[in-house]
C-alpha cells in the first residue's frame, strides 16, 4: 500500500465533477504529496490518466479491477 497525504472520496460523482474536485484538491497540496482517490465512475479509468498526463502529475498506481476504483497521484 502506498502512503498518502490526502484522500478524497468521489463515489457517486460523474465526469466532469471528479476531475474538477481532483484538480481543486491537488492545487491545495504540497509538491510531491500523494493523493488517494476513491471513485466509481467508469470514465475515471480514462480521464484520470489523461488528466495526469496533461497537467504533469504522476499517476503512481491505479486499481480499476473492482469498484470502487483507487488512484494514487503524486503532485508535481
Amino acid at each position: 500500500m502506498i502512503k498518502y497525504n490526502k484522500k478524497i472520496n468521489i463515489v457517486g460523482l460523474f465526469c466532469p465533477d471528479p476531475i474538477i474536485l481532483i484538480r481543486h484538491t491537488l492545487r491545495k497540496m504540497n509538491k510531491n504529496n500523494i493523493l488517494l482517490i476513491i471513485a466509481d465512475d467508469p470514465t475515471t479509468k480514462r480521464e484520470i490518466p489523461i488528466f495526469c498526463h496533461f497537467i504533469g502529475h504522476q499517476l503512481l498506481k491505479k486499481n480499476i479491477k473492482n469498484i470502487p476504483y483507487q488512484y494514487f497521484i503524486q503532485k508535481r
